[in-house]
């Protein structure tokens, strides 16, 4: 932190990050900073995108084909993908509520960031570890899809589509729109074994590889955005939920590992 804080005292300095115009702020060294209660740093001017090449556009060229914003792209027509055209058109996705898959898994699941971890960072922290719900990852339902399913406030759920399923906690939550649920990223990997489980929560249906402790990774397609680009399309996914009445198998993937068989089902 203080590597951080005294390489930002040397950039105001030099004013390699002030606009023209700003008066530069005085900052103490990191130690004097640490002890007191805090710094009021002046506004730095807006922010303005694209700000020179608004100011004169043929002097500061983008660095797009024609220096201009483009609207519609030759270079990614030229491509003939069918599912990347060179201009902004809406291509109907696999996973949403309109689609004919939702048939089969009429809840759409969102995945968001988590709120008490970063990713999966320190998910055996106390932080996230507080959060959770039968030592699971939280799952959010809107009441009335939790009650047409007869889950109720902190029941074990199995998320579940034709790409896997991982057993969660639910929390019911009028703030999302019904036929929505929430289940954040980064829950780490526990998929069930019977070995290092038990065999109970198989013997009454629960498929090897589900993962006990909510990672929507089981869910999700692992696929790009489109045959040019390869962003991320993990963040929603069509599923279905049902309350787990079955045997809770236990969380084992905030264990280290060990080589003794009578350990590796110990918490």
């Amino acid at each position: 932190m203080e590597h951080l804080y005294e390489g930002f005292r040397e950039d105001l300095r030099r004013r390699r990050i002030l606009p023209p115009g700003v008066e530069v702020p005085t900052l103490p060294p990191f130690a004097e900073f640490w002890a007191g209660d805090g710094i009021d740093l002046p506004r730095m001017g807006p922010i303005v995108a694209f700000e020179a090449f608004r100011a004169d556009p043929w002097a500061h060229r983008l660095t797009t084909p024609s220096g201009l914003i483009e609207l519609a792209s030759a270079d990614i027509a030229a491509h003939a993908l069918p599912d990347c055209p060179g201009h902004p058109t809406w291509l109907e996705p696999q996973e949403w509520l309109g689609g004919e898959r939702a048939q089969e898994f009429p809840l759409l699941l969102i995945a968001n960031q988590p709120v008490a971890r970063l990713h999966s960072q320190h998910d055996d922290g106390a932080t996230s570890l507080s959060v959770k719900v039968a030592g699971r990852e939280p799952v959010r339902l809107h009441p009335g899809d939790a009650a047409a399913r007869g889950i109720g406030e902190g029941d074990v759920v199995r998320i579940r589509n034709d790409r896997g399923a991982c057993l969660a906690g639910a929390r019911l939550s009028g703030d999302l729109r019904q036929g929505v649920v929430q289940l954040s990223t980064g829950a780490w990997f526990d998929p069930y074994d019977p070995a290092r489980h038990g065999p109970e929560a198989g013997e009454a249906g629960l498929a090897p590889g589900t993962c006990v402790h909510g990672n929507p990774n089981v869910l999700t397609a692992d696929v790009g955005t489109s045959g040019l680009a390869q962003g991320c399309t993990g963040q929603h996914v069509l599923v279905e939920i049902e309350r787990w009445d079955g045997p809770v198998p236990p969380v084992l993937a905030h264990i280290p590992p060990t080589d003794r068989p009578e350990d590796r089902r110990t918490e």
